[in-house]
């Protein structure tokens, strides 16, 4: 009986034991069936998906596509001409003598003219437009590249951003548990007499307004999600995302005169105000072109055939090949020619103006950036140290507030400070991580991040 007895009480905890497990292993099915995305991965997921990039890679391929010969006028155009015409008359012919009249008199005729044309010479027009067309192509590779850092730039920001709202997030969760541990001792101590009302009602207070902080932090982090699954154009939004890191690593290495050279020979914007030059340079020798006189050829070949309905002849046959050369050249068009290449001109220089403004403006960038970079690195350390000190004053504070040597007003300052130190480090850190960020896509070296 003694045994049987033994038995009904153990069974409670075999299930408790059982359930555990099974909630323990379905938690870890879970959580093997979260795909965990790195860097890497995010930038990979993103250049494949997003829906912006996909509308510039189109239009460089339209670009691409009309980088031919065809279309920059080097080949000969080929048309094919076919007619058919037809007649039905009635005639009436009178003499002095005689007079004769036909009726319904029907003919017709066919004719099938293939033509060819090509211009042999228009003052290097021609090779000026094939390479105008070239150089569209490499700008429109230039402007795609752009796109591109501009998006890698965006994900690593919002990537690490979601890592300081988790961080945010667990130093609000810790908040939480220490407001709840002080509850739970000025409980204790309120029961046992130690501690007055007021005081459990002021711990209470700080542990609602944590929580409240708490759940806030929790709208934050998933807005933070959502932004990165639009980066990466993902099917659901709102889709958890696990991630590798969990720290902000800070490439602390960086120095400005490396940067500076890179900046000058891989800027992306820097190469596309030096491919819009070359191309208005280009414009400028295409209407120069103009001036010159011009050559063009055309050949073709007829056939052509006609039903008489009367007279001596019944039908007629007549095939043969014609060709032909002009030669011309534009003497006076109204001054508009020269207008338009002093308008060219101008352009020129503007484009090399513009060069020149945006080389300024991105050694402006760069030292902006590095500063800030610099000044944050030198923050970090200070923070660092800072977050130390509260964190010791903290576990000195709760020693004395359990002891009842130390008010709870004054556990609230150690505590309040303590979570400020956590979070001017991680914002400090963030900064500094966006800076280099903003350092390495001016200097061109943006893409590093998806090794």
């Amino acid at each position: 009986m003694y045994q049987t007895q033994k038995k009904k009480m153990n069974l409670p905890k075999i299930i408790s034991i059982l359930a555990f497990l099974f909630v323990g292993l379905l938690a870890q099915q879970k959580a093997e069936a979260q795909e965990v995305y790195d860097l890497s991965r995010c930038i990979e997921t993103g250049l494949e998906q997003n829906y912006s990039l996909k509308v510039v890679r189109n239009n460089e391929e339209i670009t691409r596509n009309n980088y031919s010969k065809g279309n920059a006028g080097m080949l000969p155009v080929v048309s094919n001409t076919n007619r058919l015409n037809g007649s039905l008359n009635n005639t009436t012919q009178n003499t002095a003598t005689e007079s004769f009249s036909s009726q319904g008199v029907h003919n017709t005729s066919v004719e099938s003219t293939i033509n060819a044309g090509l211009t042999i010479f228009r003052g290097f027009q021609v090779q000026n437009t094939y390479n105008k067309l070239g150089k569209q192509v490499e700008l429109s590779s230039l402007n795609t590249q752009m796109s591109i850092e501009n998006l890698v730039s965006q994900i690593v920001s919002e990537y690490y951003k979601y890592i300081q709202q988790l961080v945010l997030y667990e130093n609000l969760k810790y908040a939480v548990s220490l407001s709840r541990e002080r509850v739970r001792i000025d409980e204790e101590r309120y029961v046992l007499g130690g501690a007055s009302k007021m005081q459990l009602l002021q711990s209470q207070v700080y542990l609602n307004a944590d929580s409240s902080r708490y759940a806030l932090q929790r709208e934050v982090l998933h807005t933070s999600r959502i932004r990165l699954n639009r980066l990466m154009a993902s099917e659901k939004l709102d889709e958890m995302i696990v991630l590798k890191d969990s720290i902000i690593d800070i490439d602390k290495e960086l120095r400005f005169d490396d940067l500076l050279q890179q900046t000058l020979d891989l800027n992306t914007g820097l190469q596309i105000a030096g491919q819009n030059m070359q191309i208005t340079e280009l414009d400028y020798k295409i209407i120069k072109s103009r001036a010159y006189p011009y050559l063009t050829m055309n050949t073709g070949y007829t056939y052509r055939f006609n039903n008489y309905g009367s007279g001596n002849i019944e039908s007629q046959h007549q095939h043969g090949l014609n060709y032909g050369f002009t030669v011309g050249v534009d003497i006076f068009d109204g001054f508009n020619r020269r207008r338009e290449q002093q308008n060219a001109q101008i352009e020129v220089e503007s484009q090399s103006i513009r060069y020149s403004e945006v080389e300024q403006e991105v050694k402006a960038d760069l030292h902006t950036v590095y500063f800030a970079y610099d000044n944050n690195l030198r923050l970090l350390k200070l923070e660092e140290q800072n977050l130390e000190v509260a964190r010791e004053n903290l576990d000195i504070a709760l020693e004395q507030y359990k002891l009842g040597s130390l008010a709870g007003i004054e556990l609230r300052e150690v505590q309040k400070n303590l979570l400020d130190a956590e979070e001017r480090l991680i914002s400090v850190k963030y900064l500094a991580k966006l800076a280099e960020i903003s350092l390495k896509q001016i200097s061109g070296d943006v893409m590093s991040y998806m090794q």
